[in-house]
């Protein structure tokens, strides 16, 4: 395959499944911006591979886009942290009521770590298996498992409404 080829169809790719990839690699980030540096860094690897990529060119993005999550997390968890003997004292707000669960939970699942964020994006954000999971990440399945069971945990405790909204039984509607 020519270099004109290649780009064409690589270009053809990130046109189709950017958006997708975009959404997964902002539920991992939080950040717009630190979204699209690590899209950015999946694709320029996808495309220096492309010729090299047996399968599914979006499995092998979602794979780098998870490993450099994790591994700029292994990097920046080395950095020093700032400790105050107390802490400020916040005043309720009127207004959080009113927040969605959406965003509470979106805020609580920043809060935890890397590897059962990126565990619980991929199980529960992109749906895949606990298998698929584990490939995507190189761990094994029961490390998958656990991660995902701690995360739900540490999110129920972290929104109520969440822990609330699970324990309730949805409708199935028939058509």
């Amino acid at each position: 395959m020519g270099d004109k080829a290649v780009a064409a169809e690589f270009t053809a790719f990130v046109e189709e499944r950017s958006h997708a990839l975009m959404k997964a690699a902002y539920s991992l980030t939080g950040s717009q911006h630190a979204a699209e540096d690590l899209l950015q860094t999946a694709l320029t690897k996808t495309y220096l591979n492309w010729r090299r990529i047996d399968g599914s060119a979006e499995g092998y993005a979602r794979r780098i886009m998870y490993h450099d999550f994790v591994s700029s997390w292994r990097r920046l968890r080395k950095l020093k942290e700032l400790s105050f003997s107390e802490l400020p004292e916040h005043a309720p707000d009127a207004g959080a009521e009113r927040v969605p669960v959406q965003m509470l939970l979106r805020d609580a699942l920043l809060t935890l770590p890397a590897r059962q964020r990126a565990v619980l994006v991929l199980r529960y954000f992109e749906d895949l298996s606990v298998e698929e999971t584990a490939a995507i990440l190189g761990s094994p399945k029961g490390t998958v498992a656990s991660l995902a069971s701690r995360g739900l945990a540490r999110l129920r405790e972290l929104v109520p409404e969440f822990a609330a909204a699970q324990d309730q039984p949805s409708e199935v509607v028939k058509a």
